[in-house]
């Protein structure tokens, strides 16, 4: 997974609460053996609405990176699939009120990052990007900041040591098993020839 310090771009505003994990990816989209490919089933159901958010051409474009939903994002089901049609699709942080703790948790281990904050800043922002599509959101995972210049917006949003040391480090569970590469071959010699070997 590559280091995430700074994201800046455009933003899509989702106004929809308790957005679950099947409306994100569709379960028809979890035959798929590979974990690429999925962003062409985000929100698929929705998206044959052609009014539909996504749909719209102001919210278009490779610079379209933060999308901004309503609360308990990220609910239902604990399928994996939801963030990584986010992350295929484009996004690499979801600007919320509340996310579902297991989607939380399974967008961080692949950088997706999930900024929680108060559901008036969060209506804040997304009138913004309703008014100008073209504004540009600013989330600074190194400060834990999110920012809009143009309208002045500038806000804190936590995120525990843990994941924030991912993130800004880059590393998923195998970088983080890769830490500790040095001890695992130090302890290898030493354990009895019965068990088995990672050779």
């Amino acid at each position: 997974m590559d280091a995430v310090t700074v994201i800046m771009g455009r933003a899509v505003p989702l106004d929809r609460r308790d957005v679950d994990t099947d409306q994100i990816i569709p379960s028809d989209w979890l035959k798929r053996v590979e974990r690429t490919g999925f962003g062409a089933g985000l929100f698929s159901e929705w998206r044959e609405s052609s009014d539909f958010v996504l749909n719209r051409p102001e919210f278009q474009g490779d610079d379209v990176r933060v999308l901004v939903a309503g609360a308990n994002f990220g609910c239902g089901s604990s399928r994996e699939h939801a963030p990584w049609a986010l992350e295929d699709y484009g996004f690499d942080a979801i600007v919320a009120p509340s996310f579902a703790d297991i989607f939380r948790n399974n967008c961080l281990k692949i950088g997706l990052v999930p900024v929680e904050l108060p559901e008036a800043e969060v209506t804040t922002l997304m009138r913004a990007i309703e008014d100008d599509p073209e504004i540009e959101i600013v989330v600074d995972v190194t400060n834990l900041r999110v920012a809009a210049p143009a309208i002045d917006f500038d806000e804190p949003f936590h995120l525990d040591e843990f994941h924030h040391h991912r993130l800004v480090n880059g590393l998923d569970d195998i970088g983080l098993t890769l830490q500790k590469a040095d001890a695992i071959a130090a302890y290898e010699p030493t354990r009895p020839v019965w068990m088995p070997a990672t050779t």
